[in-house]
């Protein structure tokens, strides 16, 4: 932590680097740039993005170890990893929890509070809210999630109920030893006195094993080897996931779209199934691989009768495996050969 005089130095630095760059001289020139977060046009876009070069490296200092998104060297598979090994080490009630609309309600004068904390020029916004996809709406989202990590610890939650919270974004999930339900009261009063909303509808306390959750597109749970029986905690592409890239796959292999060359939809089907299985590569993911590939050859193989006018079915022309050695579709299920933990 900074000391008072440190703050106060690094508040100057910070103020003399970001009016080298441009970004503010005066409060008017600050609050200028930080309202084109609202309306971002090239100009705005433009101050955002130095904006976001100026400030991220000040505020990454001050971003809790348990909070993952945006972040250099640090990922949602990071997280994930980390929830699981919070189960495996006997963490097994979950608080999992949604916040409404978490980006579009951020109260704007308490998130610059945070920002004045570092930068002598601090601006208040007008409204509430920062609109995602704009440059500097991952920073500032950050920023002010950063308020409540830092509170839960500092209000003695984490200790007192060894209870431990990942974040990654609007995401967040806190895993108890147990008491979760004393730390479910106890998040949403630090969420009501931040000014935001938990939206009770999907917020819940979840007891392994009984029950599973998902976070950041895994389901957590138990799970149980098809070689020997034995039970164990792990991690799966939740079933919302697999039919997500399915819907996707579908939409690609429409009929309205057989005026393209075979090799095109294939060479977009291989990179929205690799992108997929990247992400989704924790855990025995061999059931959803298998059922994604399985779903991928069927449309592939509508889609070729459609284009080809074949009324047989397809199957004799079209057999599974000339759609992976003709036509060049990824073999999904051939890439859990160099997971020795996917059907485990």
């Amino acid at each position: 932590m900074v000391g008072r005089t440190g703050a106060r130095a690094e508040k100057s630095n910070v103020s003399t680097t970001a009016r080298a760059a441009g970004l503010h001289t005066e409060a008017g020139r600050e609050a200028a740039a930080v309202r084109n977060t609202r309306h971002p046009g090239p100009d705005g876009g433009k101050a955002e993005m130095a904006a976001v070069l100026v400030l991220e490296p000040i505020f990454e200092a001050d971003l809790q170890p348990e909070q993952y998104a945006y972040r250099r060297d640090r990922s949602a598979l990071d997280a994930v990893r980390h929830v699981h090994k919070l189960i495996k080490t006997g963490h097994g009630e979950i608080v999992d929890a949604d916040l409404s609309s978490y980006f579009d309600t951020l109260p704007h004068a308490e998130l610059l509070k945070s920002v004045a904390r570092r930068v002598v020029d601090g601006a208040m916004l007008e409204g509430r809210g920062i609109p995602q996809g704009s440059p500097i709406s991952p920073l500032l989202s950050n920023l002010y999630m950063r308020r409540f990590v830092l509170g839960w610890k500092k209000l003695g939650h984490e200790k007192r109920l060894k209870a431990y919270i990942i974040n990654y974004a609007d995401d967040l999930v806190i895993c108890c030893r147990a008491r979760a339900d004393e730390a479910l009261a106890a998040m949403r009063s630090m969420v009501s006195r931040l000014k935001l909303t938990v939206n009770e509808s999907k917020t819940r306390v979840c007891r392994l094993p009984e029950e599973k959750f998902d976070f950041l597109g895994y389901t957590f749970g138990r799970c149980y080897s098809p070689k020997t029986g034995r039970a164990y905690w792990g991690t799966t592409p939740s079933k919302k996931r697999v039919q997500r890239i399915c819907k996707a796959i579908s939409e690609m292999t429409r009929r309205s779209q057989t005026q393209q060359d075979a090799a095109t939809l294939v060479g977009a089907l291989n990179r929205k199934i690799n992108g997929w299985a990247n992400y989704f590569c924790l855990g025995p993911v061999s059931q959803a691989y298998r059922a994604v590939e399985q779903h991928t050859c069927r449309r592939l193989r509508q889609w070729l009768c459609v284009k080809h006018k074949e009324r047989a079915g397809g199957n004799t022309r079209f057999p599974q495996k000339a759609l992976h050695q003709k036509f060049g579709l990824v073999r999904l299920t051939a890439r859990t050969a160099s997971f020795p933990w996917a059907t485990t």
